[in-house]
């Protein structure tokens, strides 16, 4: 699904517009945005959390030649652990729940 898919079906579902379900959506993206950068967790119950991490400074190898070494920079990154709710949907779509 991409964005303008969201926001065809939320327009669809609902009296909005779809520019101002777009402005909503956008709005709601760049505030994650602005607060993972802030180093804060965004949660959001029964779908997740999204957490900023420092992945350490760390050797690497190039694939095609494992002689070569690679030095990769510390970075921060964004992880994501899914909440209950969507844990249960996903391990009944497998088939284990």
């Amino acid at each position: 699904m991409t964005k303008r898919d969201l926001v065809v079906k939320i327009a669809r579902e609902t009296a909005l517009t779809q520019l101002a379900v777009k402005e909503v959506i956008q709005k709601f993206l760049d505030d994650i945005i602005d607060d993972l950068t802030a180093g804060k967790n965004v949660e959001f119950r029964n779908f997740g959390v999204f957490q900023c991490v420092y992945r350490k400074p760390r050797i690497g190898r190039n694939p095609r030649k494992p002689e070569d070494i690679v030095e990769i920079p510390g970075r921060y990154v964004v992880r994501f652990k899914q909440g209950k709710e969507m844990k249960i949907k996903m391990a009944r779509r497998q088939g284990t729940g």
